[in-house]
C-alpha cells in the first residue's frame, strides 16, 4: 500500500504552484490557449476582443482636464490600471498615464486614496 494517492504523486494541472485542483496548468483555470490574447477566454469560450476606446470607430479625445474620463483608468486605490484591464492600445496607454499624472499635479485626481 502506497503512502501517497495518485493525485499527490502526479501533477494533474493544478496551476503553477503545484497544488491540487483542475485547470490548465497555467494558473487560470482555463485551457492551454486561455490568457494568451487570442480571443479565447477563461474556460475556452469565445470572448469579444476589447478595442481601444481612443482608436475605435468613435474615438474619444483624451485630455488631462477631463477627470470623469480619467477615473475609468485608475483603481479604487488611485493606481493607474494596466493595458490588459483597460483595453487601450500601447500608444494610448502611454497618453492615459501621462494625462493621469498631469491631472494629479493640478489636483484633479488624487495621488492615493486611503
Amino acid at each position: 500500500m502506497d503512502r501517497y494517492s495518485d493525485s499527490e504523486r502526479f501533477d494533474y494541472g493544478g496551476g503553477r504552484n503545484g497544488r491540487g485542483g483542475g485547470g490548465s496548468g497555467y494558473g487560470d483555470g482555463g485551457g492551454p490557449l486561455s490568457g494568451f490574447g487570442n480571443g479565447l477566454g477563461g474556460a475556452g469560450g469565445l470572448q469579444k476582443r476589447r478595442v481601444c476606446r481612443f482608436c475605435g470607430p468613435k474615438p474619444e479625445s483624451l485630455d488631462y482636464l477631463d477627470g470623469s474620463l480619467l477615473r475609468h483608468f485608475i483603481s479604487e486605490r488611485g493606481k493607474i490600471l494596466p493595458r490588459r484591464m483597460t483595453g487601450t492600445c500601447a500608444k494610448h496607454q502611454r497618453e492615459v498615464a501621462r494625462s493621469v499624472k498631469r491631472a494629479r499635479v493640478v489636483s484633479l485626481l488624487p495621488y492615493s486614496i486611503d
